[in-house]
């Protein structure tokens, strides 16, 4: 027998929780009748109804729980909180709108018990604008290259890996990359993402634009080694205009009118500092946000 925990990172969901409580109960019951189950619902500072219809489960199905925040604090600490609180022998990360089909953990869990340690289910296809397909095909190509296009939210983790990732302390986390850097067996299937049906996505472009350029300075390195290469270039580049300029004025060639390449030399060498120094700024901001240890989330109450 085993113990199945499914979080659900909530916020601005009213309407959605009732239906995906009675979809992924019956999936659970007909499926696995011999194994256990908790629903994990994280309350994300979410401003609608949201609470009060998870406490309304609650009051019906005590394998619901509940986490609300003081605030606000994201997804991904949301998520955090999920994987945190969880017991299950594996942990099911699970959106709260109803567009990953509950019958998906059927197959997961099934997945799971033949030996996968993670299981990760991929977006197909899905109904998303253009603009949403394109961004996160190449937010996930630059980031996860081997992973499926599309990437991946629809995940299950058994204990080990969930004690591995448990394990990692960094305040700004690109989650799906740290499933992947753990290590164990991976099982990849895809699935048909469901069109959203309440409410609307709390995702807008800069918010999007923001988790890719968190992310991307979180696990890469390659900022710093593109700054090292252009200020190379740039030195090297510089030195050889000091070089022209020496032999023009031994030779006598110095216009006498030097305002302009001087102007345009010093805006491009400054822009580029400016950009570096930028760079370097925001990774300062991430070493700052490390060492000053905050949590990644305040708990206002919990209903366990």
């Amino acid at each position: 027998m085993s113990h199945i925990s499914i979080c659900f990172a909530v916020y601005q969901n009213q309407g959605s929780l009732t239906l995906l409580h009675e979809k992924i109960t019956r999936e659970l019951t007909d499926n696995f009748p011999n194994d256990t189950y908790e629903l994990l619902f994280v309350n994300d500072g979410s401003k609608d109804g949201s609470l009060e219809e998870l406490l309304r489960l609650r009051e019906t199905d005590k394998h619901v729980k509940i986490i609300s925040f003081s605030r606000n604090f994201g997804q991904m600490a949301a998520i955090l909180a999920g994987w945190e609180y969880a017991t299950g022998d594996a942990v099911i990360n699970m959106a709260a709108d109803l567009q990953d089909p509950p019958e998906q953990c059927t197959k997961m869990i099934n997945e799971w018990k033949a030996g996968a340690e993670i299981v990760i289910s991929f977006r197909k296809s899905h109904s998303s604008s253009f603009g949403k397909k394109l961004t996160s095909k190449l937010f996930y190509k630059l980031m996860l290259p081997d992973v499926p296009p599309g990437g991946f939210d629809f995940v299950l983790l058994d204990k080990k890996p969930m004690q591995a990732i448990r394990s990692l302390s960094e305040k700004n986390r690109f989650y799906q990359y740290d499933i992947l850097w753990a290590g164990f067996l991976v099982k990849y299937i895809p699935y048909d993402k469901l069109e959203r049906k309440f409410g609307r996505s709390q995702y807008n472009f800069f918010k999007r634009f923001k988790n890719f350029y968190s992310a991307f300075l979180n696990v890469s390195y390659f900022p710093l080694q593109l700054m090292t290469a252009i200020g190379g270039f740039t030195a090297f580049a510089g030195f050889l205009y000091a070089l022209d300029i020496v032999y023009a004025y031994y030779f006598h060639q110095t216009p006498f009118n030097g305002w302009t390449p001087i102007m345009i030399t010093i805006l491009l060498i400054g822009g580029v500092i400016m950009v570096m120094l930028g760079v370097l700024g925001q990774y300062i901001w991430r070493i700052l946000d490390e060492v000053k240890k905050r949590p990644n989330y305040i708990i206002d109450k919990k209903w366990d």
